[in-house]
């Protein structure tokens, strides 16, 4: 008996081999029996219908080249049989382990850290092919993934890098004696200080909402009224910016939400139409039936714009279309991703369209509507 250490070494190729061959010997050493224990009986009944003496000389000869004729056809064609199903386990072993041993070489590389390598597909069957496909596709999110993570932590660092310096240099300044602690200094210190909290709260928020730890507490309400109650809380800083804001919800619509979560959702979508819309422009909120099962809420603005190429991006966690932008306005880059998880969270969807840079854009958040 084969020992399991040595039974797990094999190759998917030779188990292949094995495997074929004992079941083609098998069907042969089979049809060999069946035809031993049949056939005679079955002969020697002809050669009584023919009228032929089985003792007879003729009948032994006829026995004999029927015998001698049974084994050679036999012999032949199990030959010819186990060669074939040789050379074709063969070369879909030799198809497979390839195959297999690029997916694994593949993993590998992955492993150390290099996700650009792809496999091309075997030609095997929908299967396999299927296999290599979602294999592909994994490595090009791991891609995304691991360049997305080393993005963010760019930009945490640089987020954090110009507050802590601030604080360094103040710091240092009070214990040199050349500043003292006057109301401006004290206030750029606050400053600093709330934008590293604020920071804080923002990476603690994202982490809490993409891994559903954020409670959803739904309840009825009309579409109407979340608008009302969105544009009510921003409508001072809109104000002040001198920026118009309206909003209107067409027909009846009611959604099943949680409205503090959906007005977090809907404050951020308005404080970043506020900080991209020059002062005089205009933001506008939507609220409409997409059909008989959804629910729109579309916050329009006639800003600054957005290039096609960062649209699919900008609910990615610190991502930026203009890092310098976002910066200066005082975004931290996380606030559409805390909007895209928690509307997830409520079984909708949101999308940003704008027609490019200095022609504005628009969010469109989409939630099953109650019927």
């Amino acid at each position: 008996m084969t020992p399991p250490g040595k039974l797990a070494a094999t190759s998917f190729g030779t188990r292949l081999l094995v495997a074929v061959t004992a079941v083609v010997v098998g069907c042969a050493v089979s049809a060999w029996l069946v035809a031993a224990a049949v056939a005679p009986g079955i002969f020697h009944d002809h050669l009584g219908r023919a009228g032929i003496d089985q003792h007879s000389g003729e009948a032994a000869h006829v026995e004999e080249a029927y015998t001698w004729s049974m084994i050679l056809t036999w012999s032949i064609a199990l030959a010819v049989a186990v060669l074939l199903a040789l050379v074709v386990s063969w070369v879909i072993a030799r198809r497979v382990q390839r195959s297999i041993a690029a997916v694994t070489a593949s993993a590998a590389q992955i492993t150390g850290g290099r996700y650009g390598v792809r496999v091309a597909g075997p030609g095997l069957g929908r299967e396999f092919d299927q296999l290599t496909a979602a294999f592909n596709e994994l490595a090009h999110r791991l891609e995304e993934t691991e360049g997305t993570r080393r993005q963010m932590l760019s930009d945490l660092a640089h987020e954090m890098r110009t507050p802590l310096a601030t604080l360094d240099s103040y710091l240092e300044a009070l214990e040199d004696g050349v500043r003292e602690l006057d109301a401006d200094t004290m206030e750029i210190l606050r400053l600093s200080t709330h934008r590293l909290g604020r920071l804080a709260r923002d990476i603690t928020a994202v982490s809490r909402a993409e891994e559903g730890r954020d409670r959803i507490a739904a309840v009825s309400i009309p579409a109407a009224e979340l608008i009302d109650t969105a544009i009510r809380s921003v409508q001072e800083r809109y104000d002040d910016k001198a920026v118009a804001l309206s909003g209107h919800a067409r027909g009846a619509a009611i959604v099943f939400v949680d409205p503090d979560r959906m007005g977090q959702v809907l404050g951020n979508l308005l404080d970043n139409a506020l900080r991209h819309t020059p002062t005089g422009g205009a933001v506008t909120v939507t609220g409409r039936m997409a059909d008989s099962h959804h629910v729109e809420i579309i916050v329009a603005d006639n800003g600054e714009g957005i290039a096609p190429d960062h649209l699919e991006h900008l609910f990615d966690r610190f991502y930026r279309a203009d890092a310098a932008r976002d910066r200066r306005h005082g975004g931290s880059g996380i606030g559409l991703t805390i909007t895209r998880a928690l509307v997830e969270a409520h079984g909708g969807t949101v999308s940003a369209y704008s027609d490019g840079p200095s022609r504005g854009a628009a969010f469109t958040v989409r939630l099953p509507a109650i019927e």
